[in-house]
């Protein structure tokens, strides 16, 4: 049973040269209006104040909204659901957009934890990126969530940019880590179709870093993490102890959630959900009294099975073989046991303590494994 929810707030104030979520640039849009919408679908799901273990507002950019709006939304999440014991209550935000008002509304709402969208150091590298913020804004913010008194905040980096360079990236880890924030997520940089940089790279104009190059940045981010004391617990994502993202360790410990907002994404009762991107047609059959679903997938057991594998090693904990048995009722090596022989062999996974994990040689090469358990 889902315990977990996810809230899409499609606003931007920017649009991110690398960004392919769903999105909109925010002026003239129908902000209000898409709120009001959010509490109309949650009512179609009859959550009659539910206990939620995790809540993630994310975007987009929800801390684009002004402190009313804001406001709004978190009273209409609080009015179909309650907070459980031990909750984690999370939103995204951009360094710039946070006010001492809204961060007084989160503060309030029982929002406790802030994941802010900094991705680098480097001022010619957040241009050329198209980020709206500047480092200033990344001090100020940290200093005004932490007035506020927000402890748990993390910090979005992004590795492997138009030509950062390994001297780059250090300087950035080096001012990320001086913040003694208690959890940092790292990811390198992936070109997706429909965005400015896909753009440009077609035509020629990106120059990004090589893949032995990018491999030596993860390489020292895990590394430089480590001797900082932060323990890698997923491929991209380091933490104190005790300050692991909840909710995103739903997603990998492959658990259903509730997903609201356009173009979100949910997984309930085995069925894998897709609502509407596009703010017309979400508006419109939220209107008409409809889940605003554009696409369900049934998940097959085999289905389930692979996800089992290729989400829960993303984790540094791996996936646990007498878990795996007791939740499909057959040995993981029956499944894939050829699959974990050969790729044992290759020492890019490897058995211990009763779990599968990759090796550190693994999770360079992490999608080419998971790919691997695509029956």
């Amino acid at each position: 049973m889902a315990q977990s929810m996810y809230v899409h707030i499609p606003f931007c104030t920017q649009i991110c040269h690398y960004c392919d979520f769903n999105k909109f640039f925010i002026q003239n849009q129908p902000v209000d209006e898409y709120i009001e919408a959010l509490g109309k679908e949650m009512s179609l799901y009859d959550l009659d104040n539910k206990e939620m273990k995790t809540v993630f507002i994310g975007g987009g950019t929800p801390t684009a909204l002004d402190a009313f709006q804001m406001e709004r939304l978190l009273t209409s999440i609080h009015d179909h659901i309650r907070l459980g014991k031990g909750y984690e209550f999370t939103i995204e935000a951009n360094p710039g957009d946070l006010t001492k008002d809204k961060l007084a509304v989160m503060k309030e709402a029982g929002v406790n934890r802030l994941s802010l969208g900094v991705q680098t150091f480097n001022e010619q590298l957040l241009k050329k990126i198209g980020r709206a913020h500047n480092v200033d804004d990344v001090y100020r913010t940290v200093s005004l969530a932490r007035e506020a008194g927000f402890e748990n905040i993390s910090i979005d980096l992004i590795y492997s940019l138009p030509g950062q360079t390994i001297d780059d990236l250090k300087e950035t880890i080096d001012r990320a880590l001086e913040f003694e924030l208690p959890h940092f997520s790292a990811y390198s940089l992936i070109i997706e179709p429909k965005t400015v940089f896909y753009i440009m790279l077609n035509k020629g104009k990106l120059s990004l870093p090589s893949e032995d190059t990018e491999a030596s940045m993860y390489e020292y981010v895990m590394d430089r993490m480590e001797r900082a004391g932060y323990h890698q617990y997923e491929i991209s994502n380091f933490g104190k102890p005790g300050y692991e993202s909840k909710h995103n360790l739903v997603y990998w410990n492959n658990e259903e959630y509730y997903g609201f907002g356009a173009g979100a994404h949910g997984y309930l009762d085995g069925i894998r959900y897709h609502n509407h991107g596009p703010l017309k047609k979400y508006m419109n059959a939220i209107g008409n009294g409809e889940k605003p679903i554009i696409e369900q997938i049934n998940v097959s057991m085999r289905e389930r099975m692979e996800e089992e594998m290729f989400l829960g090693l993303r984790k540094t904990d791996g996936v646990s073989l007498e878990g795996f048995k007791r939740h499909f009722g057959v040995d993981m090596n029956e499944v894939f046991g050829e699959v974990i022989t050969n790729l044992t062999q290759k020492e890019l996974l490897v058995i211990s303590e009763g779990k599968i994990k990759l090796t550190r040689q693994g999770k360079l090469i992490g999608n080419e494994v998971f790919q691997d358990f695509l029956l």
